[in-house]
């Protein structure tokens, strides 16, 4: 005589606790005019951090896909060359690499373009470009793009991987191109296994992206690090700079759960 177990889901007491915290936090904000100033003053930031991260990840996922490519290609010289990438960059802290670009990366940029354009430049065709001209805001994006992007591009390939190979064979037997495979049974399949490690990726460049602050940029960190600085009110900005930062993490996580249990349920999973 077996017995049947009926699993129900769990509550999420955690989210439950966490709003709460949350709608606190909103009371106190509301009711408090010091945290009233702190927030109107920080909240400023979140439009730079918003188009950083969303800017940075879309570079850095198409990046990524094209080292992942690579990395599957026939060529021995493009599977090399893309594991050199992803190791190198991989081992180089994010702020080490922020710097790199910003101080190093983008000076050797100009001089490059320079060189290159010079017979353009010449003939007045166009103007000689400086380092000023690139700013800081697009060193930090850049920064972040290629950093994430060897991550990213492990993503792809272990997702592009995990489809069958008898799929494959059976697409290439129909006459299908490469690029037909790919586009039409790949990739449909390998957005299964991609999507959650690549949300859990866009969630912490989230919290990577206050790492541009270092470089003057005014996001959400760096405005509370100057308004700190001048009122000396650290722990009302600085609490207030967290309880931005959990908001949008915690509702992208949330957001992003959402889609992956839809995109299960639509494959009767």
């Amino acid at each position: 005589m077996s017995a049947t177990t009926s699993t129900k889901p769990e509550f999420p007491w955690w989210l439950a606790a966490a709003a709460v915290l949350a709608l606190a936090a909103a009371l106190a904000i509301a009711s408090s005019d010091l945290y009233a100033e702190v927030f109107a003053t920080v909240a400023k930031g979140i439009g730079i951090t918003i188009f950083v991260t969303a800017v940075a990840f879309a570079l850095a996922s198409a990046l990524g896909l094209g080292i992942a490519l690579m990395a599957l290609s026939g060529s021995q010289w493009l599977r090399q060359i893309a594991r050199f990438y992803v190791e190198i960059i991989r081992g180089v802290p994010i702020l080490v690499l922020l710097f790199w670009i910003a101080f190093a990366g983008a000076p050797a940029f100009v001089a490059a373009w320079n060189a290159l354009t010079a017979p353009l430049q010449s003939a007045g065709l166009i103007g000689e470009l400086l380092v000023r001209d690139v700013s800081l805001l697009w060193r930090a994006i850049m920064a972040l793009t290629i950093g994430y992007s060897a991550f990213i591009s492990e993503v792809f390939r272990a997702g592009i991987q995990s489809v069958e190979k008898g799929q494959i064979e059976a697409a290439k037997a129909l006459g299908l191109s490469r690029a037909q495979r790919f586009r039409l049974i790949v990739f449909p399949q390998a957005i299964r296994m991609i999507l959650p490690p690549l949300g859990n990726d866009f969630v912490a460049m989230v919290k990577d992206s206050s790492l541009v602050s270092v470089l003057g940029v005014a996001d959400i960190t760096q405005i509370g690090k100057v308004y700190a600085a001048g009122s000396f009110r650290f722990f009302e900005t600085y609490s207030i700079v967290a309880y931005i930062y959990l908001i949008l993490t915690v509702g992208l996580s949330l957001a992003l759960r959402g889609l992956e249990q839809r995109l299960r349920r639509q494959h009767g999973e």
